[in-house]
């Protein structure tokens, strides 16, 4: 019986790797290699710097383990610390029911406050205008005490002149014509409407206040104008034109100064007595 000749058993050979050491040493890529086993030496430089570069690493990798663990105790222990403080510390400042008291009494206080303040200022206010209206008399009674002063001092000065040279020619010139000085004269109805025209023309043109705003001191201005135009020549003195007790001299003066600032009446004292002589206002 023949017997066929059987082959081997051979394991197949496995594959070469690229990157073994064994191409790499039998390479014609790098004919300057090292042979045999020298060309380990580059490479087992190479990796002992690795693995340094890892050993450090991984050093601080661990201490940075070690600084999380310790900050990680630390922060507990405070954590810790404080719940067992909010556990067993009673907080003195917290709100209560006197704290809700007190508060509403401050409101209290503030708003009585505040009122007062209110009331305080309508006082002072109301004492300003008290005090305006105080210091607006005082001007009334000045200006009139200093009328009164200057009609003083041309009245004496008038009545020294008239004891030492007589009467004035004036008064001589009323009496000789039989009217006396400052009196009426009698007019027609036609004359008196005349004479109210141009009167109400001559206050038209004075201040405010004896346009109206006072009607006595009113009729006072038309009594002077009367007496001035009544006045042979137009001439008078201060005392021929008091009437009293409404046309008094300090109301006499006051019109006087008016009339003369307003330049209808002319007032001369060359003779040595003050005289008053009617102009008119063009």
């Amino acid at each position: 019986m023949a017997h066929s000749a059987q082959t081997p058993h051979r394991t197949p050979l496995r594959r070469i790797s690229q990157g073994s050491l064994f191409r790499l040493s039998r390479s014609g890529a790098y004919p300057d290699a090292p042979h045999g086993l020298g060309f380990l030496e580059p490479a087992m430089t190479e990796f002992l710097d690795e693995t340094e570069a890892l050993q450090t690493n991984l050093e601080g990798m661990k201490h940075l383990s070690d600084s999380l663990q310790t900050f990680n105790e630390s922060f507990a222990s405070w954590l810790y610390v404080m719940n067992m403080n909010a556990l067993t510390t009673d907080w003195v400042q917290a709100p209560g029911e006197e704290s809700f008291q007190l508060a509403q009494r401050r409101a209290e206080k503030h708003a009585i406050e505040a009122a007062e303040a209110l009331k305080r200022a309508q006082e002072d206010m109301l004492a300003a205008q008290q005090r305006e209206h105080e210091e607006e008399a005082q001007r009334q009674l000045a200006d009139r005490t200093a009328f009164t002063e200057i009609t003083d001092v041309d009245t004496t000065y008038m009545g020294n002149t008239t004891n030492a040279s007589g009467k004035s020619g004036s008064t001589v010139a009323a009496k000789k014509n039989g009217v006396k000085p400052g009196a009426k004269v009698k007019m027609t109805a036609k004359e008196k409407k005349e004479r109210s025209i141009e009167l109400e023309r001559i206050v038209s043109c004075l201040p405010l206040e004896f346009r109206g705003s006072d009607p006595s001191l009113r009729r006072n201005m038309e009594s002077v104008l009367e007496g001035l135009m009544n006045a042979p020549g137009n001439t008078v003195k201060l005392p021929d034109l008091i009437k009293p007790p409404d046309l008094n001299q300090a109301r006499v003066n006051k019109c006087l100064i008016a009339l003369v600032n307003r330049k209808a009446v002319k007032k001369d004292n060359s003779s040595g007595t003050v005289m008053y002589r009617w102009i008119g206002i063009p």
